[in-house]
């Protein structure tokens, strides 16, 4: 949200902070930056061509915003129209690349730093958005019941909003998530006999492929109601009802016990309070010899406790109540919580950077149906932003995305994942379903 009473600030303060900015600026030698200022002064940032930016700014108040607000302050002044480029993505990645000496984008805390003087403010935002059981429906409610329709014209015909899994550069982006539900399956060595919970429903990819591939029982469950309602109605039309069971429930309040665990880019909701929760439900309901498979997104460990302190863009404006765990905090959880030990790992980091990519070139072939649906310009400046930030993230390797699968000690039923293949009996019972 825009800041309003800094409009206030004499242009004497504007300028001020354009030169905070560009002492802030000047030191990051990596690639290049041009930023023209409103007057059509252009201000040069570094020689090399790693990565070649340019920012049109076009009202100051975009300094103060910076200063005052830090990345999340320049991430509103791009919604709200101060500044524009041919190219978001380049912008956060030469900033990115440049993290060392970047505060306004690093959000390093602790490092002395002249921007985001009044941080606090977006601190104190993130601790009324915590993943209560109330809080909980709430900030999924925020994203994901935006509008069934709105996803539906720029996500591909899966309705998958999770990471792709590109194996060549000739896959379509349907192939490729087509490909990450089949490599999650032969994962899990599901068989016809498993019983799989998914914590996390999406639209209902997983689960229907999961049932009409692999022949086994789904129960999937989500707090998202126009998820809900989307992914029953897929179920019913693909003839699945007696196969999958979608439950609109809390991860905290699943009972039994299941033999496979499916989660896909759902424990980035959990937030760090109740990771302990997570992964405490997953061994209460997982059997004996069973195995889980979850796809993450995932902070580096040496930025981890710098992000979980504080609120970033998009934790304010895209998935409030979030926060991407790392690999110590996910380790650290489950050895609280249970005896899971990790069986087989996998980065697909550029797949995200890819997936993003192609999102964001559909999304913006449907601006016009966009439109159509009630949203206006500002809003899709922050779809734009959005997208585009996390593909420079992930691009520059500023996160990543990983598959991880887990086990028991002791399950001497484990093989090669990326091995494993129906027995031509299980085949010929899914050909009879």
């Amino acid at each position: 949200m825009h800041t309003k009473y800094t409009d206030f600030a004499p242009r004497w303060f504007d300028r001020l902070c354009l030169k905070i900015i560009d002492s802030v600026f000047r030191p990051m030698s990596l690639g290049s930056l041009v930023m023209i200022l409103p007057d059509g002064r252009r201000l040069s940032y570094g020689k090399g061509h790693e990565i070649e930016a340019v920012i049109q700014i076009h009202d100051m108040r975009f300094f103060r915003r910076c200063v005052l607000f830090g990345a999340v302050g320049f991430g509103e002044a791009y919604v709200d129209g101060d500044w524009s480029t041919p190219d978001i993505t380049d912008v956060i990645s030469w900033m990115l690349l440049n993290h060392e000496n970047h505060p306004t984008i690093a959000a390093d805390r602790d490092k002395k730093s002249p921007v985001n003087w009044v941080g606090m403010i977006n601190k104190c935002y993130g601790w009324f958005r915590q993943n209560t059981l109330r809080g909980s429906r709430r900030n999924i409610a925020d994203h994901y019941d935006l509008n069934n329709d709105f996803f539906r014209l720029w996500l591909d015909p899966t309705m998958t909003y999770s990471a792709a899994y590109f194996q060549d550069p000739q896959q379509t982006l349907e192939e490729a998530q087509v490909a990450k539900y089949d490599v999650l399956c032969r994962k899990l060595q599901l068989r016809p006999t498993d019983h799989v919970l998914e914590i996390g429903t999406g639209w209902g990819g997983f689960a229907e492929h999961a049932a009409k591939h692999y022949g086994c029982r789904v129960t999937t469950v989500t707090i998202s109601r126009e998820q809900y309602k989307y992914a029953k109605e897929r179920i019913f039309r693909a003839g699945l009802t007696g196969r999958v069971d979608v439950q609109l429930k809390d991860y905290r309040h699943l009972t039994g016990t299941y033999d496979k665990v499916a989660s896909i880019e759902m424990i980035e909701a959990v937030g760090h309070k109740y990771l302990k929760d997570y992964f405490a439900t997953i061994h209460r309901v997982l059997k004996k010899d069973g195995l889980v498979a979850i796809q993450m997104i995932l902070f580096p460990d040496h930025r981890y406790e710098i992000a979980r302190r504080n609120t970033d863009w998009i934790q304010k404006h895209i998935f409030p109540g979030s926060l991407l765990p790392s690999v110590r905090s996910v380790q650290q959880a489950i050895n609280a919580t249970g005896t899971l030990n990790l069986y087989h790992y996998e980065d697909m980091t550029p797949s995200y950077a890819k997936t993003l990519k192609i999102w964001y070139h559909l999304f913006n072939k449907q601006i016009a149906r966009v439109k159509k649906l009630g949203m206006d310009d500002r809003f899709v400046r922050k779809w734009n932003f959005y997208l585009c930030y996390c593909e420079a993230a992930f691009k520059m390797r500023n996160i990543s995305v990983v598959q991880a699968v887990y086990s028991r000690p002791n399950n001497l039923n484990l093989n090669d994942p990326l091995e494993f293949a129906l027995s031509d009996k299980d085949q010929a019972f899914i050909g009879q379903l």
